[in-house]
């Protein structure tokens, strides 16, 4: 089966959040740097149905996982 293709911006849509340009580069400079002990679902900034959609998308290495692997690599940063 092939993988739906979905940019970043989706991945935010899909949380729930703005995903304009300037909210999503604003959304990511308030939560950097995250800690390097912390995984991506685990940040206290997810409500419960976002880090249950974030751990679901890289435990089921899903359509959405290399988004998430984006968006950890871009709090990490």
């Amino acid at each position: 089966m092939e993988k739906l293709v979905y940019r970043f911006h989706d991945l935010f849509a899909q949380l729930g959040l703005s995903n304009r340009d300037e909210d999503i580069l604003q959304f990511i400079a308030n939560h950097r740097p995250l800690d390097p002990e912390v995984d991506l679902p685990d940040a206290p900034f997810w409500s419960p149905a976002q880090a249950s959609f974030l751990r679901e998308a890289l435990e089921q290495d899903s359509s959405w996982s290399e988004l998430v692997d984006q968006l950890n690599a871009a709090l990490r940063e």
